[in-house]
């Protein structure tokens, strides 16, 4: 079953595990919206630094740091995705709690081991 996944920190640097994300997710048949600091085109999608009202988003999966990520929080928490994955490195339990008090779950765990373990 497809989820509809929103990548926040998306980029087009083949080096950056966004990338690498973005291209697993796609690889298993997930339907993708790209947020990053800079606009651009991956895998024939846009990445826009726009917060756009994307509905039925499943899954948000974070490759922003903590301190990069307070300017997404409300944003986050009106999407009302069911999961927000906190990848090695963006772990935010100040966040993580607002996100439970808001009925989301979360997740600190890797987008790819999740995707390659079958466990997404």
């Amino acid at each position: 079953m497809s989820k509809k996944t929103l990548i926040i920190g998306a980029s087009i640097n083949p080096e950056r595990y966004s990338y690498k994300a973005a291209e697993k997710l796609l690889a298993h048949k997930h339907e993708i919206y790209m947020i990053g600091n800079r606009p651009g085109v991956l895998f024939d999608r846009e990445i826009t630094k726009e917060q756009k009202a994307y509905t039925d988003v499943d899954t948000v999966t974070m490759y922003v740091s903590a301190k990069n990520q307070t300017g997404y929080c409300d944003y986050i928490i009106s999407l009302k995705p069911r999961r927000v994955l906190f990848n090695p490195g963006t772990e935010n339990a100040d966040f993580a709690k607002r996100l439970e008090k808001n009925g989301i779950a979360t997740e600190e765990a890797c987008t790819l081991v999740l995707l390659s373990t079958n466990a997404y």
